[in-house]
């Protein structure tokens, strides 16, 4: 993420949250390059952020749908009277020629909360005019079929498809149609075969954004913090096509170029996650101890798995000193419940780019087919030193420096996209 914070205000802020916060071993380090077309950061904040406004929901009744208190103040959200699975979404200061939003939904999400919250931030700090529909389709063919029909109906000008489910069926179902479409939250759509490279648009109606960090760049940061990491732990689960295809193969593919032993933690039932990864995690460390008895050179590394990264805490508690990783800087966030580091992309740092991509599109500066796959290059970094600690874990002062995410030894926000967090 390109970092709003000039260097030297990086390092003073580093140096003064290192002498209140905790101690980080400095460690040299060289950043990977990531095959990228796109750089792109959150927008940057006048003024430090109040962490206890920035997360905080607004009060809406819904057993899948959430926008953050902050976002939603600028927009009127009304439920559907008919439809518990629909909302509309206008400005509180129409200017009459808004252009027509779709938003299509597979299911809850926490991720979905953050991205269209976002969204809705990005379109109303650019002031552009829209209106939003927003439907889930609860992963269900015939539901999805008849919400692109709506889209269709409604004269949508652009369909966004949140999370990797939605996006699969847009790709199957809606590939070269009339409406544009720029795809939130979704994993990586080169190692998916939806688009060849990440260089080239997809040529359909289809603008591709992706929630992935290349492995061997993953892998560069994990050989820094282990320099001897022998095992990896990807927990996953068995539901997500998207995370097996393009995180978990990639990760098993690489582990004989960087001599590493990959272990399943699977979850195949998505409803009983807290009681598998209960079941299976100690063998997985009497696994891990066959090459690493003193179990200081494994990690578990968590994917972009709802139902595996829901169950952090269990995860922490079984896992006991070996340091718990995540793909998904979200899961790393204040307090205990919290992964003690990420490299990766953010919901919110992947929204952003779907709703430039989206605002780009809608004001005819671009066409959804010539726009290059949109990541985040260099990752986003996310550290909590309150499980660092906790764990004995020491953190690369360069990892340090360039996170984009840094809650203290008391587990509290003090740096949120590469911004100073004030505390209250």
């Amino acid at each position: 993420m390109i970092k709003t914070l000039n260097r030297f205000m990086i390092v003073i802020t580093a140096l003064a949250i290192l002498i209140t916060a905790c101690s980080a071993a400095p460690t040299a380090t060289t950043s990977a390059p990531v095959p990228t077309a796109v750089a792109v950061s959150p927008k940057p904040t006048a003024a430090p952020s109040d962490p206890s406004t920035s997360s905080a929901l607004a009060p809406i009744k819904s057993d899948w749908f959430a926008v953050y208190a902050k976002a939603a103040a600028n927009w009127n959200i009304t439920a559907d009277a008919g439809d518990v699975n629909k909302f509309t979404i206008t400005p509180k200061t129409p200017s009459g020629n808004e252009k027509k939003v779709f938003v299509l939904y597979p299911r809850k999400s926490s991720a979905y909360d953050t991205a269209i919250s976002t969204i809705l931030d990005v379109f109303y700090n650019k002031k552009v005019p829209a209106t939003f529909t927003i439907v889930n389709f609860d992963r269900k063919n015939d539901k999805g079929l008849a919400a692109l029909g709506l889209a269709e109906s409604l004269k949508s000008d652009l369909i966004f498809s949140m999370g990797s489910e939605s996006t699969d069926f847009v790709y199957l179902n809606y590939k070269g149609k009339s409406i544009p479409v720029v795809t939130i939250c979704s994993k990586d759509p080169v190692l998916l075969n939806y688009v060849k490279d990440y260089n080239t648009g997809s040529g359909t109606n289809i603008a591709f954004t992706s929630l992935n960090v290349p492995i061997e760049v993953q892998m560069a940061y994990l050989k820094q913090l282990r320099p001897n990491l022998r095992n990896i732990a990807v927990m996953f689960a068995d539901s997500n096509t998207s995370s097996k295809e393009t995180q978990v193969k990639p990760l098993k593919d690489a582990s004989s170029v960087y001599k590493i032993n990959v272990i399943d933690v699977v979850v195949l039932q998505d409803a009983k996650a807290k009681q598998e990864l209960e079941a299976a995690m100690p063998g997985v460390i009497d696994e891990m101890k066959k090459t690493d008895p003193s179990l200081q050179d494994s990690i578990f590394w968590i994917t972009g798995s709802t139902p595996v990264f829901n169950e952090i805490a269990t995860i922490n508690a079984m896992a006991g000193k070996i340091p718990v990783l995540s793909v998904v800087p979200d899961v790393v966030k204040e307090g205990d419940a919290s992964a003690v580091l990420s490299i990766g992309v953010s919901f919110e740092s992947n929204a952003y780019i779907g709703a430039l991509y989206g605002s780009d599109i809608l004001l005819g500066v671009a066409k959804a087919g010539d726009l290059k796959v949109g990541v985040v290059s260099p990752p986003d970094i996310a550290i909590n030193f309150k499980r660092a600690k906790a764990i004995d874990l020491k953190i690369p002062f360069s990892f340090f420096e360039s996170a984009s995410f840094i809650y203290n030894y008391d587990g509290k926000t003090v740096r949120k996209g590469g911004e100073e967090v004030r505390q209250p």
